[in-house]
């Protein structure tokens, strides 16, 4: 499957903020990292209109 410039850009965008996640989270407590986490989930589901929490719930090893 191709994707189009768009899911391209929403990929590049993805792997970007869980690279930046990544770099801040030993810095941060655990209830304050989870707090971005949540923030950013909300960002990404206004931004693209998708529950972006609920496509892999946290208990899940999918992600």
């Amino acid at each position: 499957m191709l994707l189009s410039t768009t899911d391209e850009d929403v990929l590049a965008a993805a792997e970007a903020l869980a690279e930046s996640l990544n770099e801040v989270e030993p810095a941060l407590t655990d209830e304050a990292f989870t707090s971005t986490l949540l923030e950013c989930n909300e960002a990404i589901s206004r931004a693209t209109g998708v529950d972006y929490s609920s496509v892999c719930e946290a208990e899940s090893d999918c992600c």
